[in-house]
């Protein structure tokens, strides 16, 4: 189990998770920068031989994301567990000796482990053992740019490897001498790295609540735009089609959470402004840790009036990406929120599931398209203008010429349907909330008095 956590310029004043202090508190070498070589081993309970197979693509993916060299891999059926190993110990050191066969010095599970089967599995193998939860903390580490990003995964990471610490290093129950001032005698290395661990990650959640604080000031002041959140599982081509309708050059590489802040911009040029958010990625078994760390990064998808579900159609495991995405949005509360399907990717698929399309996407409009072909594109983007638009009221206003203030509110918060020009004014036919229009009524009685 490693972790490579280093510092980035604008992340000085908050620790990270480690650091490579616990290798000087028991006086080891630091992890040097280069990564293991892996052996993946991919558990599954699929009958279907390419569902297994898109699930061994899928951590394989993940292992790379994080920087690391695959020397081997292979499928296991899993029928059933055994609570010290997951595997038995056979299968255990089976797969030891094809591991090391290959020259890999780590062997990576699909699957999630306790911290005690960590321990025996490595102490079975002799070899470093992480499972799919370090992973998918490593790659979010990885891909972390900005200060809430690095905050929020190195929370996650510390908790995950708060329990895991007997599991770090070697020697790690070695008592270490008493000094006045400084610990307990006796005190053990693991305790005393935990004693840090606890220190620095109060610290992590102090900075955490600022940027928190931060967030929601933000968040209030967009309340008066209405608001499109892209949601999907991770690799859909969410940023992509945020580029395609937003005319922008965000990084959309194809690479496992490659967008881990959610990044707005302006979907209309003038009139009721309407924000497109671009969210971080879905998966399966998206470890609870992260869910509570990303909170605030999350509130924008619960707080959108409608959400746009970008499906990669050609992903053969399309629609189990899909069902992992719904289930997300229930968890965070956010499935009574109207929806938009996109369907991405047609410029792929050899055949059109008309009805399996219809089907799924459970009575809301859709739309198949490729985010590369700009005339599918414009015509998503009125869609989903009409969709956001469709709860706003309509009222014919006359505003006087010298009324100059509210004549500002009126192009900044309304949608201008008609103006028709009078000797004294405007005379406008606006589309807005209900309280907007109610505000401008009142500025403009206001003025008569």
């Amino acid at each position: 189990m490693r972790f490579y956590s280093q510092p980035v310029p604008e992340h000085e004043e908050v620790p990270l998770a480690d650091g490579g202090e616990w290798e000087r508190l028991v006086d080891q070498t630091p992890i040097t920068p280069e990564h293991p070589g892996v052996y993946v081993l991919s558990l599954s309970r699929q009958s279907d031989p390419l569902v297994r197979h898109a699930q061994l693509v899928e951590i394989c993916e993940l292992v790379r994301a994080q920087g690391d060299q695959i020397l081997g891999q292979e499928i296991r059926m899993l029928t059933r567990t055994h609570p010290r190993t997951l595997l038995g110990k056979g299968t255990c050191r089976e797969v030891a000796e094809r591991a090391r066969a290959c020259g890999a010095t780590m062997i990576v599970l699909d699957a999630e482990l306790s911290p005690s089967q960590m321990r025996s599995l490595e102490d079975l193998t002799g070899l470093s053992v992480a499972d799919r939860e370090g992973v998918i903390l490593n790659v979010f580490l990885k891909h972390a740019s900005t200060r809430r990003a690095r905050v929020q995964v190195e929370i996650a990471q510390l908790e995950y490897l708060r329990p895991r610490i007997r599991g770090v290093g070697i020697d790690m129950d070695q008592q270490m001498g008493g000094v006045a001032g400084s610990r307990g005698p006796g005190e053990t290395a693991s305790e005393l790295l935990a004693r840090k661990l606890d220190g620095r990650l109060a610290e992590l959640e102090k900075q955490q609540l600022k940027l928190h604080l931060a967030e929601q000031q933000q968040r209030r002041g967009r309340s008066q735009c209405r608001r499109i959140a892209l949601v999907g599982y991770t690799n859909a081509g969410k940023t992509s089609l945020m580029n395609a309708l937003t005319a922008e050059k965000l990084s959309a590489r194809q690479r496992p959470f490659e967008t881990l802040d959610t990044t707005s911009r302006s979907l209309s040029r003038h009139g009721q402004r309407v924000l497109l958010s671009d969210t971080v990625g879905f998966i399966r078994r998206l470890p609870e840790r992260l869910l509570a760390s990303f909170e605030s990064t999350l509130a924008e998808i619960r707080e959108a009036h409608l959400l746009t579900l970008v499906v990669d159609v050609n992903d053969y495991e399309w629609q189990s990406h899909l069902d992992t995405t719904t289930q997300m949005l229930e968890r965070l509360g956010a499935d009574k929120i109207r929806r938009f399907y996109v369907f991405n990717k047609a410029d792929l698929l050899d055949h059109v599931p008309w009805d399996l399309l219809q089907e799924r996407s459970q009575g809301f409009p859709f739309r198949l398209l490729s985010s590369h072909n700009q005339d599918a594109v414009k015509l998503l983007k009125q869609d989903l203008l009409d969709l956001v638009r469709q709860e706003l009221a309509s009222r014919t206003l006359f505003v006087p010429y010298s009324a100059t203030t509210v004549m500002s509110k009126i192009y900044r918060d309304c949608r201008v349907l008609k103006s028709l020009p009078t000797p004294r004014g405007l005379r406008l036919d606006l589309q807005a909330e209900e309280r907007i229009l109610q505000q401008i009524k009142e500025e403009l009685k206001c003025r008569k008095h």
